[in-house]
């Protein structure tokens, strides 16, 4: 997104604020700092955006918390630049051009703010930013890839490789620690690589890899968002990771954006938004060529027909992704991105347990669930040390299956092995599944066993 005019003449546009308003909000944070109440005169405003007076360091300051951006951009950044960052509004993540430039300016705002909600304060978990997916994926498939860029310190592809590592770490410590520790080092981590698109001299080359980079940085931010229950939060940076990674052109960092989004949407009542999330993710499979990734989103696309109650669909989703990872047992290991390193046959076949629990087949659930870790090859077994969250929340659905069929010793053999699962990690999901555990116990209270677990889950369900 382009400003062509003062940041400030912008925001008032934006708001429907006169200046008179615009003091009016800014005196009493001014006197809360306790720098006295600023006098109402829009003239003052005037001189701030046309005649290049540049305001006291303390209205900088109170500006900066009505606008809620940090003390910090106010030293990195001269006015009225910080400003800028103001400006945009959920509106811009949809409707501003699909440009490398804009891409840029949304990573900036995100890493900056933190998030366009918070300065608007809505509520994280009830406010989805996209109603349709078919719009912005049309406009993904379009969109100009970045160029060299000639001003700046010029970088090798030595930075670039930094960050993909520095991200391939960040993948597998949400894995062992969950959300509540990682989005914050992802978020740290977007900044910098988005510093580097735009201060640094690099090649086209670099500046698409630097792009993907970002793209699975706000990826990670977006995922740990949604997993700590900040549903909104995670539409954005699922939204600014899809444009950053349309400049990049990278068609893995693209399809796994596309899935791990539709996770977050077939989890909170748009199943069809997923579907069409994950076709669209689908038809980079060619290019990627890895039948280990196909088989992921294959798993994907069937979780997404399970939600939405299309049985027959979800049947001819996993049997796709079952040949595609046969056909990965044969691919040279090298073929593979580094993101689905967690893909193997026993995930593959809880992911068909959770589809047969959301169709209502908890039988068939409960065979899925036991064969991700019974009869197979090391390579292929669910590792559930390795993934505790994910253990977790399976464990968690095993129970939900159990409990369907009377099995409640069984059921709570298995609940108590959720919950050790649990000790460590940081995550809403997790929480959120236990409370939902506890609550399907709740009509068998009365058996002994079952009395003893909820007395005992009571504070972690409510956690």
């Amino acid at each position: 997104m382009e400003i062509h005019e003062h940041p400030l003449t912008y925001f008032l546009k934006q708001r429907k604020w006169s200046a008179t308003q615009y003091l009016a909000h800014l005196s009493p944070i001014h006197e809360r700092l306790g720098y006295g109440a600023i006098p109402s005169d829009r003239k003052r405003v005037t001189r701030w955006t046309r005649e290049g007076v540049t305001p006291e360091p303390k209205a900088q300051r109170a500006m900066a918390i009505l606008h809620n951006i940090s003390e910090a951009e106010i030293a990195d950044r001269p006015w009225p630049s910080w400003l800028a960052l103001a400006c945009m509004s959920s509106r811009d993540l949809l409707h501003a051009r699909w440009t490398p430039q804009t891409a840029v300016d949304l990573l900036d705002h995100a890493t900056a703010v933190g998030g366009l909600m918070d300065r608007q304060g809505m509520d994280r978990r009830g406010f989805i930013v996209v109603a349709g997916m078919a719009p912005v994926l049309a406009q993904a498939a379009v969109a100009p890839l970045a160029p060299a860029r000639a001003a700046g310190s010029r970088i090798g592809a030595d930075v670039p490789t930094q960050f993909e590592t520095s991200l391939s770490i960040l993948r597998r410590q949400d894995d062992q620690f969950g959300s509540g520790q990682v989005h914050a080092s992802a978020r740290a981590t977007l900044g910098m690589i988005t510093t580097r698109l735009k201060t640094a001299a690099y090649t086209e080359a670099n500046g698409r890899r630097l792009f993907a980079a970002a793209a699975e940085a706000a990826r990670i931010c977006a995922w740990t968002a949604y997993d700590s229950g900040q549903h909104a939060l995670a539409e954005e940076h699922y939204l600014v990771a899809l444009r950053a990674a349309a400049s990049s052109g990278d068609p893995v960092v693209t399809a796994n954006t596309l899935a791990f989004w539709a996770i977050m949407r077939y989890s909170t009542s748009d199943p069809n938004g997923a579907v069409d999330l994950v076709n669209s993710a689908l038809g980079y499979t060619k290019q990627i060529g890895s039948a280990r990734m196909e088989a992921m989103l294959l798993a994907r696309l069937a979780r997404a027909h399970a939600h939405a109650g299309d049985s027959r669909s979800a049947a001819r989703a996993q049997n796709a992704a079952m040949a595609a990872y046969d056909r990965a047992r044969d691919q040279d290991p090298a073929a593979d991105p580094d993101c689905v390193y967690w893909v193997n046959l026993g995930e593959i076949r809880m992911l068909q347990g959770s589809c047969s629990l959301n169709l209502g087949r908890p039988k068939e659930a409960l065979a899925h669930f036991e064969d991700a870790s019974a009869g197979l090859r090391a390579a292929d077994t669910y590792r559930e040390d390795d993934f505790p969250r994910g253990a977790a929340i399976y464990l968690a659905r095993e129970a939900e299956a159990r409990i369907a069929l009377d099995d409640l010793d069984g059921a709570i053999d298995t609940a108590h092995r959720a919950v050790e699962h649990m000790g460590g990690v940081t995550s809403a999901r997790s929480s959120t599944t236990l409370a939902d555990l506890r609550s399907k116990f709740q009509a068998h209270r009365d058996v002994p066993v079952v009395h003893e677990f909820l007395e005992s889950t009571v504070y972690a369900g409510a956690a």
